[in-house]
């Protein structure tokens, strides 16, 4: 009988890597210092959660490296899982049942020498995928594990929803690209008819459409009393012989 056997070591571990902790299971002691990370920069008078500031806030949670490069997938990083941060605002996030991740400028043009992305609206799509992808390859290059952390935050930063999936790549046989009244391009799923991406081709921005788990984790925060300059230098004892004017 097996049943009492521990789980092999095999080869083909790559959704497995219990150092950090399983995707989607975000330990509670994580998600209190994300909290305690945003009360941080609330209360230092920051206005929202930007995506580096998230960057920061989840690195610093789980002992990992924020790389903050203006390219590339990987954000946040340890030595065998990388992950792409992303902070999507939403009025009610508790309800949100379905969020756009900003996803990089994919250049048809640079990439694949289309010029045109209207002459035919298929191969730009299916390029805009051909890019994407071969940003998941590069990061799946250099780290076995590549997951999406996903932060929505409402309007005034006291709720929020705390979800991850893998990064994986897309096959472009399976989406159809058409275009929308504001002349964007969207990438239909077609066994599903589910609008899955959408492409500008004014600026290039590449957007997936990501379903929010019912995994999700909500929490929501007390916002802290901004703190003024006039007691943070009272803190550090600060005194105007700092100040050396030559």
């Amino acid at each position: 009988m097996m049943s009492d056997m521990k789980q092999p070591k095999l080869r083909d571990n790559k959704h497995i890597d219990a150092s950090v902790y399983q995707i989607g299971q975000i330990p509670q002691d994580i998600v209190k210092k994300i909290g305690a990370g945003i009360v941080f920069a609330l209360h230092t008078g920051s206005k929202d959660i930007s995506g580096d500031m998230w960057g920061d806030i989840f690195a610093n949670a789980i002992g990992g490296e924020h790389l903050a490069r203006p390219v590339g997938i990987s954000d946040v990083v340890t030595s065998s899982v990388a992950w792409s941060a992303k902070t999507v605002k939403q009025t009610n996030p508790f309800s949100a049942t379905k969020v756009r991740l900003i996803s990089g400028r994919n250049s048809p043009d640079f990439s694949y020498g289309i010029e045109d992305p209207h002459d035919d609206i298929q191969k730009t799509g299916d390029a805009v995928l051909g890019i994407w992808n071969g940003r998941v390859d590069i990061a799946l290059a250099k780290f076995k594990v590549v997951r999406v952390i996903v932060l929505i935050r409402n309007n005034d930063c006291s709720e929020f929803v705390l979800y991850e999936e893998y990064l994986e790549h897309f096959k472009i046989d399976d989406f159809i690209w058409r275009e929308n009244e504001q002349n964007n391009f969207e990438g239909i799923e077609k066994h599903s008819d589910n609008k899955m991406f959408t492409w500008q081709p004014h600026g290039s921005q590449f957007t997936i459409h990501s379903e929010v788990p019912s995994s999700a984790v909500k929490f929501r925060i007390k916002r802290p009393p901004v703190l003024t300059q006039e007691n943070a230098l009272k803190n550090i004892g600060f005194d105007e012989s700092w100040i050396e004017i030559l």
